[in-house]
């Protein structure tokens, strides 16, 4: 047997053993409503759409692109950031575009990062926050949070009793799976407690507009001295629905963001051109779009937080992301959230991940997706209550 040592350092995946059963079920004619994974089910805005088109009807526009982004988008990422949030960003220096958060993180972690390296990240997480350091070689460990919890105090436990000191902290506000929120005071403290203690970050604002109930989520390169220590990743996935468009960038630090732009040099040759052009479509253009797409899911939000609650499984109303972080009830809680999961699946046909699959700390909860129309989502309800009577 040939031994591939990176792949060997990567657990089971945890949602694989949900998703064989919801898969065996519907080839079994099952209708399972599935609000198992975050893939946004709304279409592209139209505008957006109609300059892919046009760009992609130029042949101009048929060859290689640039690894770190064409000059327009780059552009376009940087005014973006200094209309929403204040921040003046150097588009050549400071930022550059990336296939998505994911793919950028990744590649950010593995020319930053050695073996024997310590990385601190949350725990529960998004998988790739771990364990883009892992494959990367380093070591992790892990942070926990949750409304109970304060992370500073953590952090600085974590901090007195690892060895050798730890070299990058990754942080993801609003965070997913556990929707838990930061203010400009916390990432203040982060970049503080980093310049202190010799820490890089690494910020992941996936939902930077996912945002309900007047809540408005801050940007990491809003505190003072944050460029000093660290990135900020964002993705175009979820704000204007292109999930399967792969379009995210990197900003702030800029050795950071010019390592990354440097090894992504030897490893791609950019996006589809025509793609980051109506990106740049999606960043310069009309932001009402992006509004429209937060109201449909804020209803989402509501219609199954309500459905939760009639039928006595009391969730909090997240104020942010496109996810319900629920406690799995007490009668139900010693069987893990993989068997709940799976539990829910046979019994309420209704997907969910399980939250163990985001770390060890996630393990007492479930994660709804709000990736279902209202109908589905009352729908999914009316399962849940059938299998709340027996």
């Amino acid at each position: 047997m040939y031994d591939f040592p990176r792949v060997h350092r990567l657990p089971p995946y945890v949602f694989a053993t949900v998703n064989a059963l919801k898969m065996q079920m519907r080839r079994q004619g099952e209708d399972i409503i599935d609000l198992g994974m975050g893939n946004p089910d709304l279409p592209t805005p139209k505008h957006i759409v109609e300059k892919l088109i046009e760009a992609a009807q130029k042949p101009a526009n048929h060859r290689y692109s640039a690894s770190k982004g064409i000059s327009g988008l780059r552009l376009a990422i940087a005014n973006w950031y200094l209309r929403r949030f204040g921040v003046e960003l150097d588009p050549d220096q400071e930022v550059v575009v990336t296939m998505g958060a994911k793919e950028g993180l990744a590649h950010l972690a593995l020319v930053m990062l050695s073996p024997g390296d310590v990385v601190f990240a949350p725990d529960p997480a998004y998988p790739i926050h771990p364990f883009a350091s892992i494959i990367a070689g380093a070591d992790v460990r892990r942070i926990p949070i949750g409304p109970d919890r304060d992370f500073f105090e953590d952090l600085t436990t974590a901090m007195k009793q690892t060895w050798p000191k730890p070299k990058l902290l990754i942080l993801n506000y609003p965070h997913n799976p556990t929707t838990v929120l930061a203010d400009a005071e916390f990432f203040q403290r982060v970049v503080d407690f980093c310049k202190d203690n010799n820490l890089l970050v690494i910020h992941d604002f996936a939902y930077a507009d996912f945002t309900f109930d007047g809540y408005v989520a801050p940007s990491f390169l809003q505190a003072k001295g944050a460029k000093d220590v660290g990135v900020e990743f964002f993705s175009l996935t979820k704000s204007y629905s292109m999930a399967g468009w792969r379009v995210g960038f990197c900003c702030g630090n800029k050795e950071m963001v010019q390592a990354l732009t440097r090894i992504k040099s030897y490893l791609d040759y950019g996006i589809f051109q025509p793609i980051q052009i109506a990106a740049c479509a999606a960043l310069n253009g009309p932001q009402d779009c992006v509004r429209e797409i937060m109201d449909v899911h804020q209803d989402r939000r509501d219609a199954l937080i309500e459905g939760l609650n009639r039928v006595g499984w009391n969730v909090p109303a997240p104020k942010a992301t496109m996810f319900v972080w629920a406690e799995i009830p007490e009668e139900f809680r010693k069987m893990g959230s993989v068997e709940f999961a799976k539990l829910l699946l046979k019994e309420a046909k209704v997907a969910v991940s399980p939250g163990l699959g985001f770390g060890q700390y996630g393990d007492g909860h479930v994660r709804f997706a709000l990736v279902e129309n209202r109908q589905r989502i009352n729908q999914a309800v009316r399962g849940l209550r059938q299998f709340f009577c027996k």
